[in-house]
């Protein structure tokens, strides 16, 4: 069985690595599948690729707006762009012949781009799958764009199958977005998806194990994902670890702009804190960290709670506020404390911090055990290996 993943990554590296997760699921049920991720993330091989999954690197894009991308390196226009990794992603379905497709987010693809592929795929009898993170954004917001685009109607023109990342206790994504009830019947929430607590290096002692001397404690560390748009936080938290006697790490990430990455480094070295660039499993500290500073991307929450340590998080809010609300659900249930970006300052992180360390690793476990599911990869594999097992028929063979 032959599976293709379709990550467009506009920004960060969350949707990437959610894919090598549910990728990770497929090939422990299935082993003899071969799995092939479209993206344009350039440090997906650094993140670690599972047998027989590997990957098509496509041109990068940079988001622009909610519903605009232009290209992150090629001196192209966004047309050209998006002409050029339409061809690429149609050419992969006619080559791959996947059984299964499946689409991270967009229906369509950034800026419709995967409309050709679909119809490839869809004409050649694959199936195809919609991977959805539970929050979007704003759920006024996402109902005006589905409406606009007409994406309920898509998404029975296309798609066979519908999967959720989360919990419909937490955030109900098909009432929320008003789902049609032809697109909620064909909806499965899969629990939240986690990056496997192995890392790449597996047959020796992982090369980032030892990042800080973990025999002085407390350990705090700020990373934000990529690092794109995390300057303003990072600096902060430099500035208020370097205030503190905490034993402090900091993660730029790869996408940080070179000047900002720079003054980082010398703040920190300033501030005797141990400052790193990228290190690709990241969420292995985690479980040495007795507190963290971080965004509210998808995969940095749910790691942190699955790991149980106590987190401050800033989310991001433009141009979509779906950080935030997922950061105020995890605060809901007590998983991580919320300071928005317009009230931070290095006095405020720095008491948020502080609170944070006062509450124990075991609580933090009770408290995410008690609400929440981190089996989403391991579901969402079994869905995919299902549809893939479930005859080669189209979209419509498969309504009647």
């Amino acid at each position: 069985m032959r599976f293709l993943f379709y990550s467009h990554d506009g920004v960060g590296l969350g949707h990437v690595r959610r894919n090598l997760a549910i990728a990770s699921g497929v090939i422990r049920a299935l082993p003899t599948a071969s799995v092939l991720i479209a993206t344009s993330v350039d440090e997906v091989c650094q993140l670690g690729l599972p047998p027989r999954v590997d990957t098509l690197k496509i041109p990068g894009v940079r988001k622009l707006s909610n519903t605009e991308y232009g290209s992150r390196r090629l001196a192209m226009s966004g047309p050209d762009m998006h002409a050029l990794r339409s061809a690429l992603l149609l050419e992969t379905v006619r080559s791959f012949h996947p059984d299964v497709l499946i689409v991270d987010k967009h229906p369509l693809g950034a800026g419709g781009e995967l409309r050709p592929a679909l119809e490839a795929a869809r004409a050649a009898g694959g199936r195809i799958v919609l991977g959805l993170r539970d929050i979007l954004d704003d759920p006024e917001e996402v109902r005006q764009e589905w409406e606009r685009d007409h994406l309920n109607e898509r998404i029975i023109d296309y798609y066979d199958k519908v999967l959720v990342y989360g919990s419909e206790a937490i955030f109900d994504t098909a009432r929320e977005y008003r789902l049609s009830d032809a697109v909620a019947e064909r909806t499965s929430y899969c629990g939240y998806v986690v990056n496997g607590f192995d890392c790449a290096w597996r047959s020796q002692k992982c090369p980032h194990a030892l990042v800080h001397d973990e025999q002085r404690h407390p350990v705090v560390l700020g990373t934000t994902g990529g690092g794109e748009d995390g300057y303003r936080i990072l600096d902060s938290f430099v500035q208020a670890a370097g205030a503190e006697r905490w034993n402090s790490v900091a993660v730029a990430g790869p996408m940080l702009p070179k000047p900002g990455l720079h003054s980082l480094q010398r703040l920190a070295a300033e501030q005797n804190v141990t400052m790193h660039t990228f290190i690709p499993c990241l969420s292995n500290l985690f479980q040495t960290a007795d507190a963290l500073v971080c965004m509210g991307g998808y995969n940095t929450l749910t790691e942190a709670a699955a790991y149980g340590v106590p987190a401050v998080c800033i989310p991001r809010t433009q141009p979509r506020t779906e950080q935030l609300i997922r950061s105020k659900a995890f605060e809901r249930l007590g998983l991580v404390r919320t300071l928005r970006p317009e009230n931070l300052s290095v006095g405020a992180l720095r008491r948020e911090v502080n609170a944070a360390l006062e509450v124990p690793r075991s609580e933090m476990l009770r408290r995410a055990s008690a609400s929440l599911h981190f089996d989403g990869a391991n579901q969402a594999a079994a869905h995919l290996i299902a549809m893939a097992g479930s005859g080669n028929l189209t979209p419509l063979d498969a309504l009647n």
